[in-house]
């Protein structure tokens, strides 16, 4: 009955939080579907475009490694996540007010920031509701129903463009504004009723070591792979927009297409990984790599389906890769692990990034064949870290 009692918990925490990443998600991911375009009408270039957008990444991440040991450290995980969530939501609205390119792409790199700061502290808190429902399921969970809001934002946006046409964009960021509201007050709530996350565990080992073990670091090298080989998808848009590929409508009805496939994926890899293990994330990682032939070299039909591969792909970067960590590290250091890894991971992002946009401006060819290079390069670290896992 108690076990059944702290799993009821648990799964009501999960969906919380859950709850604020689907708003939250609404209001980013809803900007972030037209940033590529809307960046080109402010004048900047492919080359640009890749560069902000793999910038972003980087120090999204990468300051993700003081926020998680700042978490570690201070125990202020609540404090962090929400001061995170602020600057991550706030930051869209005033895209609206952007001129220049410039300008946009600030405002672009600090709702980058404000997700660094809050992701490893809210990781760790969901963690430990990890413990309880199996860590695959409990990030799924979450990972579906963040995606979820990542399915309806690009709608919003996309119904703004049909109905007030392609110059709409600053009013698209403007409505934004409203579910980052509804995400604020939502996470409120959620502090109230679970002020102490780590209660939800049920598990207290006491490890022989205090470090990160040996296996996180062979994991941790062949994820930096998958992320340099794995485009950003304002660069994707960029292509469509450039190309005719895709009607300024389409995009962001490509990207909410992505989102919805990325919250199923994440739902079944994740109970696929709690049944099967390891070898789960390196047969998605082959099979998401299928999308950049699709997506750089086909037609209006192949595009679509490689951005179905892609988003596989993306499923298992936000659900499954977050989860072995927490299976990988113990609780007391999974905070500062969430930070190393993804300091790591955006690293790779935005070197990846920076060299497809510029490669994107000589060679598409070269573009697919640098991704699909990158993504066999992780295979042998996944299968090193699965082994001795």
């Amino acid at each position: 009955m108690r076990d059944a009692l702290n799993k009821k918990n648990a799964l009501r925490f999960v969906i919380l939080l859950g709850t604020v990443s689907l708003f939250a998600d609404i209001t980013y991911e809803g900007a972030r579907s037209i940033t590529g375009p809307f960046l080109a009408i402010l004048g900047a270039s492919a080359a640009i475009v890749g560069i902000v957008a793999g910038f972003g990444e980087l120090l999204g991440y990468a300051f993700r490694l003081v926020s998680g040991f700042f978490a570690d450290k201070t125990q202020k995980y609540w404090s962090i996540t929400f001061v995170g969530y602020a600057i991550n939501l706030l930051a869209v609205p005033f895209l609206a007010l952007a001129h220049h390119w410039s300008v946009a792409a600030v405002l672009i790199i600090t709702e980058r920031l404000g997700k660094a700061i809050r992701t490893p502290a809210r990781d760790a808190m969901l963690s430990h509701a990890g413990d309880q429902l199996g860590m695959g399921w409990g990030f799924g969970v979450h990972e579906a129903m963040d995606q979820a809001g990542a399915m309806c934002g690009p709608l919003i946006v996309a119904a703004m463009l049909f109905f007030k046409g392609n110059d709409s964009y600053r009013l698209g960021f403007l409505i934004l504004a409203i579910p980052a509201v509804m995400a604020i007050i939502t996470l409120l709530f959620a502090k109230k009723l679970y002020p102490r996350p780590h209660d939800l565990s049920t598990k207290r080992i006491e490890f022989k070591t205090v470090g990160i073990p040996k296996v996180f670091w062979l994991y941790f090298i062949g994820a930096l792979f998958v992320a340099a080989g794995f485009a950003d998808f304002p660069l994707m848009a960029y292509h469509f927009g450039k190309n005719n590929l895709l009607s300024p409508v389409w995009i962001p009805l490509a990207y909410s297409f992505a989102m919805g496939v990325d919250g199923v994926m994440a739902l079944a890899l994740g109970r696929l990984y709690d049944s099967y293990g390891f070898k789960v994330l390196i047969i998605t990682t082959l099979v998401a790599a299928l999308f950049a032939p699709l997506v750089f070299l086909g037609n209006f039909y192949w595009a679509l389906l490689g951005i179905f591969f892609w988003a596989i792909g993306k499923g298992a970067h936000e659900s499954l890769m977050r989860a072995i960590v927490g299976k990988m590290v113990g609780e007391n250091k999974r905070a500062s692990a969430y930070g190393i890894f993804n300091m790591g991971y955006g690293i790779a992002w935005f070197l990846g990034s920076a060299a497809m946009g510029i490669i994107y401006d000589n060679s598409i060819v070269w573009v697919v064949l640098f991704i699909i290079f990158l993504q066999l390069l992780s295979i042998p670290w996944l299968m090193a870290a699965g082994r001795k896992k």
